[in-house]
């Protein structure tokens, strides 16, 4: 839940925190929008309590597992499954992009389609920036958005933690072993809190190896605000539960500024706010034979997105 009372000479030293921690998502230094973040900015839920649920859009489409992929019968898909002999799926994850922002979805889009169709043999350790990377104009991305601390900026290959985030839940979700693996420095809407993953090329990667004895064939797609990835192979993944434990919680600050365009006595959100919090997170692995195993997935930090409401004056 948001604070109740208006913070203001908390905004300088959370920009200094916040920036120190927030990924970049693409390859350039961020620079500063001309415009404030839009008035209709997603509205996550703030009650941290309920880590488990995804956000949904507009079209009440929600992020999470799924079974059906869009791809299924596209012919391009389906013969270089069977070239790989990869027909089983594994896991299949959906991310659906919140109220996406210029060159956001086309840079996920990009992505997607630079990830589909590849393969990780057993043993080898897949790296996100050195298979989709680097996020440059050269290869086709856009600037796409970028939050630094409570201000919006825009870098090359903005928007490409949605490709992590996605990767890391259907890497889960498969069973596979995680090698690198970055939470986010506050929130985002469009996963769970401990189920999200940022990149920034040169410093901070997703990385997963094959402990399979089978090679991993990915296939990926975005469709309009809405990113598919899964993983196949020779045999199907344990069914695996996600569990989440808050440990820390952090409400979120409320931050008045003017706007000299709004009307006199008018407000309106212009960033809706997130709690702050310390997540343990783990999963349930459910084995063929019966059994079950834990296996912990280790702790998410996150920094409260203070929810930033302009008054017109």
């Amino acid at each position: 839940m948001l604070g109740k009372k208006p913070i203001l000479y908390k905004v300088i030293p959370f920009l200094i925190i916040a920036s120190i921690f927030m990924s970049s998502c693409g390859t350039q230094s961020p620079k500063k929008l001309e415009s404030q973040p839009k008035a209709n900015q997603p509205e996550p839920s703030k009650k941290i309590n309920n880590v488990n649920n995804s956000s949904s859009n507009k079209k009440a489409i929600t992020s999470g597992r799924v079974d059906e992929v869009p791809w299924a019968n596209d012919q391009k898909f389906k013969a270089a499954q069977q070239k790989n002999q990869a027909l089983k799926q594994m896991a299949a994850f959906r991310t659906v992009l919140i109220d996406p922002l210029p060159g956001e979805e086309e840079n996920v889009h990009l992505a997607a389609r630079l990830l589909a169709g590849t393969v990780v043999q057993p043993g080898k350790v897949f790296s996100q920036n050195t298979t989709i990377g680097p996020y440059s104009k050269a290869r086709g991305f856009q600037e796409g958005p970028l939050y630094i601390g409570t201000k919006l900026g825009k870098t090359i290959g903005g928007g490409v933690c949605k490709i992590a985030s996605t990767l890391y839940n259907v890497t889960v979700f498969s069973d596979l072993e995680v090698i690198e693996r970055h939470a986010h420095g506050m929130p985002v809407p469009y996963v769970p809190y401990g189920q999200d993953a940022t990149v920034s090329y040169g410093s901070k990667d997703f990385k997963f190896k094959n402990n399979t004895a089978n090679p991993i064939f990915i296939w990926a797609q975005g469709i309009d605000n809405t990113l598919y990835i899964a993983f196949y192979s020779k045999q199907a993944a344990p069914r695996v539960e996600w569990h989440h434990k808050i440990l820390k919680s952090q409400k979120a600050d409320l931050i008045y500024r003017n706007n000299k365009e709004l009307p006199a006595g008018t407000e309106r959100v212009a960033v809706k706010g997130m709690d702050g919090a310390l997540i343990n997170s783990w999963v349930t692995i459910y084995e063929q034979n019966g059994k079950s195993r834990n296996k912990a997935l280790g702790q998410s930090s996150y920094l409260p997105m203070p929810e930033i409401v302009e008054r017109g004056k």
